[in-house]
Order: structure tokens, then sequence, then C-alpha cells
């Protein structure tokens, strides 16, 4: 038998290693998904490949008796089972009826008016959108025994692990176990589980069907994206399936769904639920039986609305249907449990069954028998999805020799757009001699007004690398949450114009991560030169007064991710250079408009002693940070009752003169602010967006992992820290002096500003960036207007010059700058303000 990965394989070189069983579970087939090239098919699961509903059911049913057997009749007694949508709603469900009387709860897309939210995530590479957990009982989560998470393919666990992170933050167990049709963990990710698990204090066992990688070879999805335009351009979509001449009507049969039980696993299923679902199966699988070998059975009309094209547009069937027909049931994305049991009610009836559903997930359909998806049909969304409107599909049903198709639905999904001329039951009724539609219904949940009750307050540990960052482990710890597989990054112009129209905040997306030229590069690697032993003079001399207004005390650095992260590494490096200090470090977010982290902060005040909390940060602009960081702790200690945190930040250059702490108030050239993540340990500006980061969570980060190649985060570090010990006589002069000195803010660099957003009609004191760093993060990542720049300052202005020349943006010599240039974003901004090459219109 020809394995239904070879045409993958040969043309991409892609190797699946593991278990001799793994080719007969897993076929491959090529995603049309900019962010991955494959996508791994299971035969067992009955999402993509129609399979007997009872080999599908049996496969979750084993793993959750492997559960029950791990954890032992008591503890089973006490479990939570959590399932993710959409492709393992019905894996999930079958771990659970396996387990034993544990109740169920799936992931959903749809949002139920009312229904409190539990939690929620993203997935990576998801065409869809936000995952949700929404319980109709609040407290389903809350209890204290063990919560098994089922999901169909564990690969780098990134899902799943940070779904354990979040609700262990607001319900803290002791034991989890994690289950999954195939463990398809690369090398590097097999110890991650380990160390989860002795992150958050709790035990994480894993359960999986089969074992096995999949080896990818380089530049694998350039290639796969490259198959996949040039085969569609050749063959189309479909795979030249052919159309039946005489389609039929669907034909409409009514369930009898048992009263009180719910369509899934959405909002909770008990064992009380699943005892009334058992029952009344033989009937529903008989009244389908009576439906496909009886066209004159009685049934309702095949549409809700009368005048639906599709109830009136097709012939009526065919006078018999063949004696013991073959019988495909094809469940609705995340519904997939209810028409899996009707399946294996039909099968243990004695029918000719297979079983699958639709989905979003967009692939290629290669009519090949060593491709595991042959053909495709397509299909608009007929459940109005909170996400807009879309395409669906339905795979290897054309053409695969069914007689009949059951295609079941929930009631919300039973729309005029599902029997539209382009609709489901018309892609079906044009492929396949006779459609059944039955519909169950949609369970509408009983709002609660009660919530469970968290049990603690903890939050986790920090974040380190080489898991998180590229950072050593001592060298800082991050109080973010990872969201490295969440699509966050949107084009400049796009975030601008968000930002600029108050529909969006600069923090609730990413820019695109600037990738430099050669050129660029080489600029950074010349700066870095000449300006390592400057940058070794101000870290020591800010270091140096930070430990001396500290007498006999520990300073625990807390630097403002990203820009202040660099800062606070070499801050600590000088410190145990010079005095042999091992001073903690522990980078936090804090976003313009929103303050810092709150619970950044709390997770402080447990572990140290707040007073001795240095926030550091890498330069000082307008001091916007300044004044939102001392708004911050004031409203933190008026709402928490906590003392002793200073709002003084200590800074490499303060060119704004806006703080007392810093190492010197010249605008000079900082290298770190010449790039981005590259620079910054491969972490991201930090997020925070109401889906994601919930009030007990901390703001979010990414790492870039895939930027390894390009990361010179250490580079940076060690050529600065290889200057420490020619600076060392000079820093003592500069901190004698400075501790002499008046250090008073004289707020000139807001004054400055103030003024220049006037003179140039901008009115908005946000848009003007002033500094070196400031001026590089516009051309980086915003919409630029124009530089200007201080005459007689071109030797800390080569980078900016450069990329005001790729950008297109004019740049301004003025004289009475007090500082070395200023970026000034495009006020007003909209797409249509720039030119037809994307590049800023010069104000006349």
């Amino acid at each position: 038998m020809v394995w239904t990965g070879t045409w993958v394989a040969e043309r991409l070189g892609v190797e699946l290693i593991g278990d001799e069983e793994l080719p007969a579970l897993l076929g491959l087939a090529l995603r049309r998904n900019p962010k991955r090239a494959h996508l791994l098919v299971s035969s067992v699961l009955g999402k993509h490949v129609p399979q007997r509903p009872s080999v599908v059911y049996g496969s979750g049913l084993d793993l959750g008796r492997r559960v029950r057997a791990l954890l032992g009749e008591e503890e089973a007694a006490r479990s939570v089972v959590l399932g993710y949508a959409e492709t393992a709603t019905a894996l999930g469900h079958a771990v659970a009826d396996g387990l034993g009387p544990a109740p169920y709860l799936h992931s959903t897309r749809r949002p139920v008016a009312g229904v409190a939210r539990a939690g929620g995530f993203e997935e990576s590479h998801s065409h869809a959108t936000s995952h949700l957990l929404l319980p109709e009982d609040p407290k389903l989560l809350a209890g204290d025994g063990p919560l098994v998470l089922v999901d169909d393919e564990f690969s780098t666990g990134n899902t799943v692990l940070n779904t354990v992170r979040a609700l262990h933050e607001r319900y803290p167990r002791d034991r989890y176990v994690v289950v999954a049709l195939v463990d398809m963990r690369s090398p590097a990710d097999l110890d991650r589980l380990d160390a989860f698990a002795s992150e958050i204090g709790a035990r994480v066992d894993l359960i999986a069907g089969a074992a096995g990688t999949v080896r990818l070879p380089e530049g694998v999805l350039e290639k796969g994206q490259a198959l996949v335009a040039e085969h569609e351009r050749a063959y189309g979509t479909v795979g030249g399936v052919a159309v039946s001449a005489h389609p039929t009507a669907a034909v409409r049969i009514e369930l009898a769904w048992p009263e009180g039980v719910p369509d899934g696993g959405r909002h909770g299923f008990t064992p009380e639920h699943r005892a009334g679902l058992e029952a009344a199966l033989p009937a529903m699988a008989d009244r389908i039986a009576v439906a496909l070998r009886d066209p004159a059975a009685p049934h309702a009309p095949a549409a809700p609305d009368a005048a639906s094209p599709a109830a009136t547009a097709r012939p009526t069937a065919p006078a018999q249907p063949p004696a013991g027909p073959r019988v495909l049931v094809l469940g609705f994305e995340e519904l997939m449990y209810a028409p899996l049991r009707l399946g294996t009610a039909l099968e243990d009836a004695g029918h000719d069954v297979r079983y699958s559903t639709t989905t979003r997930s967009p692939v290629l359909a290669v009519d090949d028998p060593g491709y595991a998806i042959r053909t495709r049909l397509v299909f608009p969304a007929h459940d109005d999805p909170a996400d807009g409107p879309g395409e669906r599909y339905a795979y290897n049903v054309a053409g695969a020799g069914f007689d009949a198709v059951v295609a079941v639905v929930d009631s919300t999904a039973d729309t005029p757009a599902l029997h539209a001329p382009d609709g489901l039951l018309a892609q079906l009724t044009a492929h396949v001699p006779r459609v059944v539609l039955a519909v169950v219904p949609s369970y509408t949940p009983q709002v609660s007004d009660s919530e469970a009750p968290e049990r603690s307050s903890m939050l986790p540990e920090p974040l380190r690398g080489p898991a998180f960052s590229s950072y050593a482990p001592e060298e800082v710890g991050w109080l973010l949450q990872d969201l490295s597989d969440v699509e966050l990054e949107a084009p400049t112009e796009e975030r601008e114009e968000a930002i600029q129209s108050g529909g969006a905040h600069y923090a609730e997306s990413l820019p695109v991560e600037y990738q430099p030229s050669a050129r660029y590069q080489e600029l950074f690697h010349t700066a870095l030169e000449g300006s390592a032993a400057r940058i070794a003079r101000a870290v020591g001399t800010v270091t140096e007064t930070v430990l001396a207004e500290r007498p006999g005390r520990t300073p625990v650095l807390v630097s403002l991710a990203r820009a202040g992260t660099p800062v606070g590494v070499l801050m600590r490096r000088w410190a145990q250079a010079r005095h042999g200090l091992d001073l903690p470090h522990y980078a936090v977010s804090i976003v313009r408009g929103r303050g810092i982290d709150a619970n950044a902060l709390r997770w402080l005040a447990a572990h140290h002693d707040p007073a001795d909390v240095v926030f550091v940060d890498g330069w000082t602009g307008k001091g916007a940070i300044t004044r939102e960081l001392a708004d911050a702790i004031r409203a933190f200690e008026a709402t928490e009752g906590v003392k002793g945190f200073d709002p003084e930040i200590a800074v490499l250059a303060d060119p704004g003169s806006c703080v007392r702490t810093y190492g010197t108030r010249e605008d000079f050239l900082i290298p770190s602010a010449c790039l981005n993540s590259t620079v910054s340990g491969l972490i991201s500006r930090t997020v925070l967006r109401a889906d994601l980061v919930g009030p007990d969570d901390f703001h979010g980060g990414k790492f870039y992992r895939e930027l390894a190649d390009a990361d010179v985060s250490n580079d940076f570090l060690d050529a600065v820290a290889a200057r420490f010990d020619e600076v060392t006589g000079t820093v003592d002069t500069d901190v004698k002096e400075l501790l002499a000195a008046d250090r008073t803010p004289t707020w000139e660099g807001w004054a400055a500003v103030e003024r220049i957003s006037e003179e140039y009609g901008i009115h908005d004191v946000n848009l003007v960036k002033p500094g070196v760093g400031e001026t590089t993060r516009v051309l980086l990542r915003r919409v630029p207007w124009k530089i200007l720049a201080k005459r007689g300052a071109d030797a800390d202005l080569a980078h900016v010059r450069l990329l005001a020349e790729q950008r297109g943006v004019p740049v301004e010599v003025v004289d009475e700058l007090p500082y070395s240039c200023v970026g000034l974003i495009h006020p007003q901004y909209t797409r249509g303000a720039t030119g037809a090459d994307g590049k800023a219109v010069v104000s006349q």
C-alpha cells in the first residue's frame, strides 16, 4: 500500500521518523499557509480523512483508558478533561468517555453572549480566531483534581503549555496529563515538559498513541509555497472530480435529539449528559437509516427558509438508493462528537459508514494515492463566524465513492448560507447521489451569576533563556507570558493608520521585524566598535551611582522591556566584574497610556523588598515613560497597599534631562537602538491586548527563535563588557562629580518636543520622537514624516541617514536642537498619505 505522505516527501525532502506505526497513522499534505509548509494528516482523527467511526472513537477511548490506568480510579474520578477546537473536540470527548466519570469541556472559536470566559489562548499557525473557554458552570475548571488536556498532535507543546500556565495561575493543581494521538516533538523540545513542570511545581505527564518527529530540510517553507502555487495554477483546487449531471436535493430529517443534552462540550458535557445521549443514539440512528433507504420517509423541508434556493433549485431524489449504501457521516468544524456518535450507532446497526468533518484549514488537494488530501470541496462559512466570512472545506469527500452523505450541523449553522447555490449542501449534492441533513439543536447554557473563586494569586516564574530569549538564564528573567505562537505582526502602514485613527493601541500588535541590509549591518558593527568604550563608561557610571545611592543594600535591577534589558544586563555584568555582586535582574513591560504591568509588580513585591528595586531603561526621549512609571506606581500603591517602589528610572543616557540617575546626558548613538529583537535577546516589544492578556496575566512578548542566525545580542554585550577595565578610572571620576552635582531634571527635552510639535503643525507630542534612539525606532517601526538632524551631529547619525534614505524620508538639518536628531511621525496618517511607492510624502 502506498504511504499517503510519499508525494510530499519526494518533492520537499520531508522525513517522518519514529514508531513503525506512524506511516499508517499519518500522511502528509501541503498547507496553503504562509507560516508552515506541511500538514500532518491523521488517518484516525476523522477530520480530513474519512475513517470508520469505530476506529476514530476507539482511538480516543483507548487513550482515555490509559489515562485512567495512570491516575488510578480515585484520581480519575476527580479529573476534568479539556479538548482543543477544532480538530480535537471529538477526540477529547472520547478520552473523557474512556477515562470514566469525568466532565468534559472543549475550547471554542464561537463567542456566546452572556457566558463568561474562563480563559483563552491563540493557536500557532492557525487561520482562525482566538480560542475561548466558556463553561456553563464557572467552577468546572476550579477543582483541584487532575486536568487532562487533549490535542490531536503534540509538536512544540506551546499551545498546551501556555494553556496550563494560564489556568494554573488562576486554579493551581498538583497534576496535569497531556494526551495526544501522536507525540511529534523535536529533540530540542523534549526537555521542555520536565522543565515546565518544575517551573510551576506540578506533575505533568504525557500519553500519546505513537511518537516520532518530522525532519524538515532547509527552505521547506518557501519550496512548499512555490509547489502549492504551481500545482493550483496547473490543476485547480478540487482535483478534477467529476460532478453529477443530475444533482439531488438534500433531505432533512428530524433527529429527535434528547432534551437537555448539549450538542457537544463547548459549555461542558457531564457524565449525566453522556448517559442521556447513549440512551437516545439507537433511535436517532434508525431515523437516519430510514432516510437513507427510503426517500419517501417523512422529513422536514430541506431548508430553514422555504424561499431558500436549495429548497427549490434541486430535482427530487432518485426512487431508491442502492442497497447497502456506502455512507459518510460528515460533521461540522467543532461539532465532531455528535456526528461521530451517530456514525458509531449506524455502524453498530450494520451500515457501511465512514466519518469526517468540514474544516477551516486550507490545504492543497492532489489526486494521487501518495498524497493524503485527494479532493477538496470549497464553500462559504455558514454559521456567521466571529472572525467574519470565509471559505470552508470538505476533504476526500468528492470522488470517494460514497452513495450517501449525512451532513450533521448544529442549528446555529443551519442558515440560508448552508443551503445557498454555492453552499455546503449544493457542493455535496453535486458529487454524491444522496444527501441527508440532520440538525442538532445548539445548546443554550444557563447563565450563572456566580464565579469560581481563584484559589491563589500565584504568578508564574520568570521566563529565561534559552527557552525564552538568547540571553543566558542568569542574565535576566522576563516577567512576561510567551506569545511566540501568536500572529501579531502587521504591516507598518496598517499599524500606523489604526493607531492614529484610534482603532488600535500601539501595544496591541507588533511591527514586522526589520531585517537589516548588509550595508546597515556593517554600520551597526562599525558603530559598536567606535562607541563600545563610551557605552562602557556610561554603564559603569550609572551602575556605580545606583550602588552609591543604596549603601549596604543589594539593588534588584528591573529593566523596562525591551530597550532597557541590554542595559540591565550590562549593569549586572559591571557590578559582578567590579564588586563581585550577583544582582537579580528582571525585565517587565510598561506601555504608554496603560502603565506598568501590575502583575509583574505583584511578583516583585512577593519575592523582593520593593525598596531594593531599581527601574532601568536605555535612554530618555521626552520623558513620557518616566511620567508613566511614576503615575503607575502611585496607582499601584493606592490599589494594592504595597509601598516602597521608587519610580525613579536609571538610564544609560538622559538627553532629555528627565531623571536623576544616568550614565550621561549626551545624545549619542547607542548601537542597541539600531536594531530590534536581534540586539535584545530575540525578544519582541511587549504586547498588551485584552483577548491575550487577562487581568491576572503578565503582559506578553514573542521570542523570535527563527532569527537566531542574525542575532547580535551577546556580541553587543561582550563588546561593551570587554572595555570595562579601560574605563574604570574615568568612571570613578564621573561618579564623584555626579554625586556632588545638582542632578535635578530640567525637562528640557519635553519643552523642546512641545515647541517642535507646534512649529511643525503636528499638535501631538506623541508623534515627536527626540533623540537618536527614538528616531531610530520611528524609522524601524512607524511611518516617518521627516527627520530633524542637529547641525554637526553627523558622527552619530550615519545609520539614521541610511534608514531615511531607504524609506524615502527627508532629513532636515536644524540649529538649536537639544538632541542629535528628532524623528517626526507622519501626522494624520492614512495609507493614502504615502506615495504610490509607499514612501512618505514631503510636507510642503
